[in-house]
């Protein structure tokens, strides 16, 4: 059919969200279509062969027909970048949810169209570079004030030339409110949004090994296995270990300035349980709605297959937006499992050759394509800017099983991995991080910032605090066989420390107000108090006092409870801890106190 020139074809082969096309000419792989002259379905071109075409349709494609025309709107799936972008809901192709709800219901109509973006809502624009000045792309010349968050106005990469126009105004982002003057005397007029594809990562002028910490709140991972801002992390786990309410724990407490948040092929109840939470979620930074520094995408397991494999992209093309105003963005993708398993359905439907688990060969070039969009940058820019994004993708092995594809390809491009553990989570153990599986190679990395800022001996207790765990995953296996009670006492007295970090440091109760979030001060205020009970404890042990008498010390109970009872801004309330240990010990030595002279005594002959 030529009734628009090259750019109409029809339908020769309908298969699920797969579809092919004949007639088109000039046309690119990633070109946008819209399939069906009444439905106008959403679609993109993702294969090229010299009589046909092949199109994945981010729609339902029930009710289409053979030789149904299709057209070719010759751009790319692109993504709207602008205010407005805060504390919205979106499907995996950017269009709001609740706009959409507007239009059609509760259910979702195929074909239905949205701004990305509000073009009634007006903005007061401020400008802060003055006309005349030379500006390229990437440079901020203005700013609008979205919620608390300072939105910077960035001339769109690719073009340059002298500011002719920046007023100061309120507008809607469809109004020009920029005009440069480029070389060639062309005059361009920009207005308050862009538009970006969203499977070509955003440019960077310079990109950073990452130093300072993404703060949680979370012990395990802030103390354990941390990761730098700018990093990237995998959360595997079977089912019920936890990793949404991990994803949901860094959303609320982590400190970076903006949210991304992707649910990717989840459950819906689960997506609409985090709808419905997170407007009612307070920052606790800013004592404000959550919502107004977070942005979801809600792509759960009953829509469109195709839509779920582009929502990994949309996310991350908006948090490089936000990473190029001078941010440090968190994204969290939840899960990556979901998203591959789009990739293995319609590599599957395109006849393509499997390999292990029926996933794709390219699974591991799209998995690296997205991880290494993450990163600390010096922005594209004339202007100094630094910003960062952190990926955080959840995996969802099938029954925990690590080594297989999805998990393991991951491994290959993440440098935190945070294991999740079903034994953990049956023992009630939260968050069930194992500490035999998970690692994190930014400890390097982050060490001179906990060192100068927080504590000195962060780096020693860590390491200590390993050897503990480890040691007692040793002694757990040989008291099965011999018997706790059996063992040497310091043996005995190894095996309780680590139960001491377990109940009193590693747990988090993230129902619990006190201890949902643990502030650096206060994580590093508990490890250090069990590990110096631990070291004094060893001296007793060392002159043959029963341990049993140190387990049945008072000041036990205290340090378990450390962490429930002892709030964030009262850090000095640990100084009564380590009063009650020291009255404990101290007391413990007086009931030896003869005992303990004499083997001193024995010490000092030898």
């Amino acid at each position: 059919m030529k009734d628009e020139g090259t750019n109409i074809g029809e339908i020769t082969e309908i298969n699920g969200p797969i579809i092919t096309v004949e007639g088109f000419e000039n046309h690119c792989i990633g070109d946008m279509v819209e399939i069906g002259k009444k439905m106008n379905l959403i679609g993109e071109i993702i294969k090229i062969y010299e009589e046909y075409t092949i199109v994945q349709c981010y729609e339902e494609t029930e009710g289409l027909k053979l030789f149904d025309t299709v057209k070719n709107l010759k751009y790319p799936l692109s993504m709207e970048l602008g205010p407005g972008l805060l504390n919205s809901i979106y499907d995996g192709i950017q269009r709001p949810l609740e706009k959409m709800e507007e239009i059609s219901g509760s259910f979702i109509s195929r074909g239905i169209k949205a701004d990305s973006l509000s073009r009634e809502k007006k903005w007061d624009y401020k400008a802060i570079i003055d006309e005349g000045e030379k500006v390229s792309g990437g440079d901020v010349v203005g700013k609008v004030e979205e919620y608390h968050i300072v939105h910077k106005i960035m001339v769109p990469f690719g073009n340059s030339g002298k500011l002719i126009q920046n007023n100061d105004k309120t507008q809607t982002i469809d109004e020009t409110a920029v005009v440069i003057q480029t070389d060639d005397n062309e005059e361009k007029e920009f207005n308050l949004y862009q538009r970006w594809p969203i499977r070509k990562a955003r440019p960077i002028r310079e990109r950073y090994l990452p130093k300072k910490p993404l703060i949680t709140g979370l012990r395990v991972f802030d103390f354990l296995y941390p990761v730098a801002k700018g990093g990237v992390v995998a959360v595997p786990g079977g089912f019920g270990t936890g990793k949404t309410v991990v994803q949901h724990s860094l959303a609320k407490f982590s400190d970076a300035t903006i949210i991304v948040y992707i649910g990717c092929g989840e459950r819906g109840n689960e997506m609409a349980d985090l709808i419905n939470e997170f407007p009612k979620l307070k920052d606790p930074v800013h004592d404000r709605p959550l919502m107004e520094r977070t942005i979801l995408i809600a792509n759960t397991s009953n829509m469109p297959v195709s839509a779920r494999e582009a929502s990994i992209y949309s996310g991350i093309t908006m948090a490089e937006y936000w990473r190029d105003q001078g941010y440090n963005v968190l994204l969290l993708a939840d899960s990556t499992s979901r998203w591959a398993e789009a990739l293995r359905e319609i590599s599957g439907r395109l006849e393509e050759m499997p390999t292990e688990g029926g996933y794709p060969a390219y699974l591991s070039d799209r998995l690296s394509s997205f991880y290494e969009r993450a990163g600390y940058i010096m922005a594209q820019s004339s202007q100094e800017r630094y910003g960062s994004v952190t990926a955080v993708g959840a995996v969802s092995p099938p029954g925990g099983d690590f080594s297989e594809p999805v998990t393991k390809n991951t491994k290959r491009f993440i440098k935190a991995f945070w294991a999740l553990d079903a034994d953990l989570a049956y023992a009630r153990h939260y968050p069930a991080v194992s500490w035999n599986k998970s690692y994190s190679d930014y400890v390097e990395n982050v060490k001179n910032y906990w060192h100068d800022n927080i504590d000195e001996d962060w780096r020693f207790n860590r390491d200590r605090t390993q050897y503990l765990l480890s040691r007692a995953d040793e002694l757990e296996n040989i008291s099965q066989l011999v018997g706790k009670e059996n063992l040497p006492a310091d043996q005995q007295l190894d095996l309780f420390a680590a139960e001491l970090i377990k109940e009193g440091f590693l747990i988090q109760n993230a129902f619990n107000e006190i201890d949902r979030y643990s502030s650096p001060e206060k994580t590093s205020k508990i490890i250090s108090i069990i590990l110096k009970f631990y070291n004094e404890s060893m001296y007793f042990i060392e002159n043959k006092v029963p341990f049993q008498r140190i387990e049945e010390l008072e000041c036990v109970n205290d340090i378990k409870r450390m962490r429930l009872d002892i709030a964030n801004e009262n850090i000095e309330k640990f100084d009564h801890v380590i009063e009650n240990i020291a009255k404990s010990l101290n007391s413990l030595r007086q009931q030896y106190r003869d005992y303990l002279s004499q083997r001193s005594r024995v010490n000092t002959v030898k």
